[in-house]
């Protein structure tokens, strides 16, 4: 008799209360933001993995040729019987790779996206049936509620897509430390981080001939209408995206096209022509740059793999053990 897929799902998604109150906190500062993490409804996980595909977006094809290449290094230093974590799951491509290449006892995929995760998670159990794996949604950048149940040696988080270089330093410092706290004494953390380089390559990634990011960037404020009833004229807003070399950063905004107000139930916001509304970070890092950062919140590089061009690189970093 066939084994059943072994699946558990656990669902921590934030409320609608605190989505709404991030939006309107976001739009009333100085430079109005809204947190990347929201731009991720199903059309918009959709977007971003049609963005993944593009051309100019050199980062998922050089990051899975990483994995496909040092796949079987990777394992050898992650080792046997891992307990294995991945923040910001997505449609799983990448994981497939290295699941093949550790097979790990568990897998806990944890991705705000409820559809895209459950759906995903779903596929993989059965693509897997030796595979036990708990789909957890849940906002990575809050902290964590783990189900029962994940206890074990040998606890490996895999954080792929450079989307560490969505947050800021202190930011990044952070989720890091609570990764650590994660895995524990003697854990490992497997880390995709995109690299500083030609100003023409990081530009075009992100302003794509198709405009695929464009419409990545303003399906936000399509959710915003149809999940905080607002009223944002979407085509009065054009998808900005630049690097800021200061800050060795690309930065996404959503600029006005001329002077408007917007409303957010009772809640009025006033643009400004020309105003943005800055919808992401991609900080870019060097190798030596991101170490120290690791360094910072208790990780220690062990080995890193990077492209030929220098484009990306993959970094398996552990926690120190109690006993030194």
């Amino acid at each position: 008799m066939k084994k059943p897929p072994l699946i558990n799902f656990h669902d921590f998604h934030p409320a609608l209360g605190d989505f709404r109150a991030n939006v309107l906190a976001g739009l009333k500062a100085e430079q109005k933001h809204i947190a990347p993490k929201y731009f991720y409804d199903p059309l918009g996980s959709m977007l971003f993995d049609r963005i993944c595909e593009l051309p100019e977006y050199y980062l998922t094809r050089t990051e899975i040729s990483l994995l496909k290449q040092y796949g079987y290094q990777i394992a050898d230093s992650i080792g046997p019987d891992a307990l294995l974590f991945e923040l910001g799951s997505g449609s799983s491509t990448k994981i497939r790779l290295l699941l093949e290449a550790i097979q790990p006892k568990c897998y806990v995929p944890m991705d705000i996206s409820r559809d895209h995760l459950f759906q995903s998670a779903s596929l993989l159990a059965k693509d897997y049936p030796w595979l036990e794996v708990h789909a957890i949604c849940v906002d990575y950048a809050d902290p964590w509620n783990l189900p029962p149940g994940l206890k074990g040696k040998n606890r490996i988080a895999f954080f792929p897509g450079s989307s560490i270089g969505n947050l800021t330093s202190e930011e990044a410092v952070d989720l890091l430390r609570r990764i650590a706290q994660l895995v524990g004494n003697d854990g490992g953390l497997l880390i995709g981080v995109d690299l500083i380089k030609d100003i023409g390559v990081l530009e075009a990634a992100y302003n794509d001939q198709q405009k695929v990011t464009a419409a990545f960037n303003k399906n936000l404020l399509v959710r915003l209408n149809r999940e905080l009833g607002a009223n944002f004229q979407v085509d009065q807003f054009q998808h900005r995206a630049f690097y800021k070399r200061d800050l060795d950063r690309i930065e996404m905004h959503l600029v006005s096209d001329r002077e408007q107000h917007i409303s957010i139930d009772d809640e009025l916001i006033h643009f400004k022509a020309g105003e943005t509304i800055h919808t992401e970070n991609s900080s870019k890092y060097s190798v030596v740059g991101f170490h120290s950062l690791a360094l910072r919140a208790g990780f220690y590089p062990v080995k890193v793999w990077t492209d030929p061009d220098d484009l990306f690189s993959i970094h398996y970093l552990q926690t120190q053990s109690e006993v030194n």
